[in-house]
């Protein structure tokens, strides 16, 4: 039996929206003897509770694992748990490798091919709640270890997201020092950032069709562009909202970050000969930038990624190689 995640929003926009949902991690060997475990068996059972409530107890090491969104499934690879992967949802582009492995489905997910991969734990997401729930019911009643991770909508809840996968899959370590060293780059970031005399003021598309969508307060993006000392034009809005086109025309933007490009080309030129928007500073300037969707709304490591490429796009005379 199959179950639809819905969405009410355009396609495209979806896709952008279920997104939100590599490098190697640092050795080990660099956590004091303190702090690290010397084996990762040290640390099951472990009883977690999960996005809605349930305590969850592993009783050991996962050797089968399921992920429902490309999010958990970007931080299981980054945490080295590749090789256990043997389902993975229709959405997951990244890694190459997870190309390989088994789909369970996208909007929709497979009950019945869940069950037949015989996952000691599925990772489910808080995101695909609601329409989601009977099916990952069934997968329960089963007898399938399901834990549903948190819908992450900041860089904090993120860290606290990997460290919980990193304890419920056996690679507490490896989630510990990636998330130090996305600390790390994050703050890089900010320090350069932190030089910009003259904030420009950034509108961000993440829809068109049949409305503007762009993301205010409470969202990766606005908190990105806090950290990358640039001001939201949609900042007063809250979550990801429908903007008039006015509107956007008024705010008068010194920059425009489209994230549709993956699934709508020419999305900026689309904007540069928008009727109306011909005396924005943003069109005016040229300065109607593509920004990888995957990489600025994914909860997961390439956040920071995301982070660079979007401080690129609002400051290339501060950010440019």
């Amino acid at each position: 039996m199959k179950k639809v995640w819905k969405f009410g929003v355009s396609a495209g926009l979806a896709a952008a929206m279920l997104a939100g949902c590599g490098q190697e991690a640092a050795p080990a060997e660099q956590e004091t003897a303190t702090e690290a475990p010397a084996a990762t068996e040290a640390a099951f059972p472990v009883t977690l509770t999960d996005a809605v409530g349930e305590e969850i107890t592993i009783e050991e090491e996962p050797k089968a694992i399921v992920s429902m969104v490309p999010s958990n499934t970007e931080i299981a690879y980054e945490l080295g748990l590749g090789e256990k992967m043997v389902g993975v949802s229709d959405f997951d582009n990244y890694p190459e490798e997870a190309a390989k492995v088994e789909k369970i489905g996208g909007q929709e997910f497979n009950v019945e091919k869940i069950i037949s991969l015989q996952p000691d734990i599925v990772l489910a997401h808080e995101s695909g709640l609601g329409v989601g729930d009977a099916g990952l019911q069934q997968l329960r009643d089963a007898g399938v270890k399901v834990f549903v991770v948190n819908n992450a909508v900041s860089f904090e809840e993120v860290y606290e997201t990997i460290d919980t996968i990193g304890k419920a899959a056996g690679a507490q370590e490896e989630a510990k020092a990636e998330i130090a060293e996305m600390k790390e780059e994050v703050a890089e970031i900010e320090e350069k950032a932190a030089t910009v005399k003259e904030p420009k003021k950034v509108f961000v598309e993440v829809g068109s069709d049949p409305e503007i969508f762009t993301t205010g307060s409470g969202t990766f993006l606005d908190e990105m562009l806090g950290m990358i000392n640039a001001e939201n034009a949609a900042g007063d809005l809250e979550g990801w909202v429908s903007m008039d086109p006015e509107a956007i025309v008024d705010s008068n933007p010194d920059v425009i970050v489209t994230t549709e490009g993956a699934y709508n080309p020419g999305a900026a030129d689309q904007i540069m000969s928008r009727s109306g928007f011909g005396e924005v500073t943003a069109v005016k300037e040229k300065a109607v930038v593509e920004v990888d969707s995957d990489m600025v709304t994914r909860s997961g490591p390439r956040l920071t990624d995301g982070l660079e490429e979007m401080a690129k796009a609002v400051y290339p005379e501060v950010f440019s190689e």
